[in-house]
């Protein structure tokens, strides 16, 4: 995924007038607002009483508060800082839609494009432990100008912000505004060691560091991974989150199969693909977990084929790889290759079965106690036992699987599996020790991938094999026992998957 540079939030304790008087005119050589008093006078008048939206304590409070005590546990006497992040500018006066980082929405609860400039602080309490306060830009009043002037904030451009009460009641978290967070974090200057989630919010962090010694942002890197690591093991509601979030990228699935007749009539076929399964995504989720790779033909053999702008034809695979994040922000994130025209080749249905086979072989492996690495091996074994079985290893099975050959990555050249919840490649800043070095434990949810991938330019495989890319992935959930198939509803093996797309077509 392609980021942009963050624009600094507009914390009106810390940012010059003139720049904030800059975010707030945007577009101005093309505004035609008027400025006259009598105008503001009028704009403030004649409003009916708001009617207070009806909230309660979302379920997944209890579950932050949880969250919350653990990461006070790990940094006693210590000030944290967590924002959410700023909006990020698309295009001058025209901003991406809003998405708050990951730990941020972890320890709150909160998802979709909620709070832009919010910051979480939790600050240590004589008697031990933290107060959570989260600071943000309430709903202001209709006589303010920002309810019809600020594009950014105000009521009249994006809609009602919540009040501090009412995201009080949701969260369970003592609210304040954002104004008042300059003089939170700049209390007990020196005395308190205070720590920001490094990348955040640049404005955030800026602030930060005029209050700390510029030397302590190495310790910024310790709070990423502590949050990082307290997502490694998924609660209850994450988990229904993902199995929601799961749903419905099967049923986007769906949605691909039954337009691939459109696909292969239309000269950018990859989109029609695309498109089909970003409309489930944002009729039932809060969008797209990551940018969707539909990939057709030698495409397939690109990993993170985006651009989609191929055609789509019969006689030939397409790969895709996406999930819906939900609400909550959890993504899914499943793989499937599919004959285009219901049918896979002798050769294709070959490269298929090889990379059903290694994905079933480290289903069959994962279990509590084991390695998360081991997957990885156990799966690439299969694979290079099918690619020497085709005669297209150089070197026997061992020398190819030891350290000093790897000739067998050639064509499967990235990793099986990576952990999955809020981010798609989540707890990406954990210590290796706690990832790839980890035994596997209940609660742990990831990915199960293996893929080959033979490019049309490949001229170590036969013809018959060059431009084919297969890959398989599935979510997986660490039970007591074993693991759990999260998507298993959606067919894998050759034969079902020609008997769903004949269903569906």
């Amino acid at each position: 995924m392609v980021t942009t540079p963050s624009e600094p939030s507009p914390l009106s304790t810390d940012q010059p007038s003139e720049e904030k008087q800059q975010l707030a005119d945007r577009g101005s050589n093309r505004s035609q607002r008027p400025s006259s008093q009598a105008f503001r006078d009028f704009m403030a008048s004649d409003w009916a009483p708001r009617t207070a939206p009806q909230v309660a304590r979302e379920d997944v409070a209890d579950h932050t508060e949880r969250r919350r005590a653990q990461v006070s546990a790990a940094f006693p006497g210590e000030r944290l800082v967590v924002p959410a992040g700023g909006l990020k500018v698309r295009s001058n006066d025209t901003d991406y839609r809003f998405r708050p980082h990951s730990a941020f929405a972890h320890l709150t609860g909160l998802g979709s494009d909620e709070e832009p400039d919010a910051v979480l602080v939790l600050s240590p309490e004589e008697a031990g432990g933290h107060e959570a306060v989260l600071y943000f830009r309430p709903l202001a009043g209709r006589d303010t100008e920002e309810f019809y002037a600020d594009a950014r904030y105000g009521e009249f451009w994006v809609g009602a912000r919540p009040t501090l009460e009412e995201l009080e009641t949701r969260t369970g978290l003592r609210c304040a505004h954002i104004d008042e967070l300059g003089d939170a974090l700049a209390k007990d200057a020196g005395l308190v060691r205070l720590r920001v989630v490094p990348g955040a919010d640049q404005a955030i962090s800026a602030v930060v560091n005029e209050i700390r010694d510029a030397r302590a942002e190495e310790a910024d890197a310790q709070l990423a991974e502590t949050l990082s690591e307290l997502r490694l093991v998924k609660d209850d509601w994450e988990v229904e989150q993902l199995r929601e979030a799961v749903a419905v990228t099967i049923a986007g699935f769906g949605d691909i199969a039954g337009e691939l007749d459109r696909a292969t009539s239309h000269p950018r076929g990859e989109r029609v693909i695309e498109g089909a399964f970003g409309a489930r995504a944002r009729e039932e989720g809060n969008g797209i977990g990551y940018d969707t790779i539909a990939a057709a033909g030698n495409h397939a053999t690109t990993l993170h084929w985006i651009r989609n702008d191929g055609t789509v034809r019969p006689g030939e695979l397409v790969l895709v790889d996406a999930g819906v994040e939900v609400d909550s922000l959890y993504t899914a994130d499943i793989t499937r290759t599919l004959p285009v025209d219901g049918t896979f080749t002798d050769t294709q249905r070959r490269v298929y079965t090889a990379v059903l086979d290694a994905a079933d072989a480290a289903f069959a492996f994962a279990r509590p106690g084991v390695k998360f690495r081991d997957i990885h091996t156990t799966a690439l074994r299969v694979l290079a036992e099918r690619l020497q079985e085709w005669g297209l290893l150089p070197v026997s099975v061992e020398a190819a699987i030891s350290a000093e050959g790897q000739q067998h990555r050639r064509w499967m050249p990235h990793g099986t599996s990576h952990h999955l919840g809020l981010d798609v490649h989540d707890c990406a800043q954990a210590r290796r020790e706690m990832y790839l070095d980890a035994e596997l434990v209940p609660g742990m949810v990831f990915t199960i991938e293996p893929g080959l991938y033979f490019k049309a330019d490949d001229l170590a495989v036969p013809a018959e094999y060059r431009g084919i890319g297969v890959r398989i992935e599935d979510d997986v959930l660490v039970t007591e026992t074993g693991v759990e198939n999260l998507s298993a509803a959606l067919p894998r093996r050759a034969e079902d998957v020609e008997a769903w797309m004949a269903s569906l077509r």
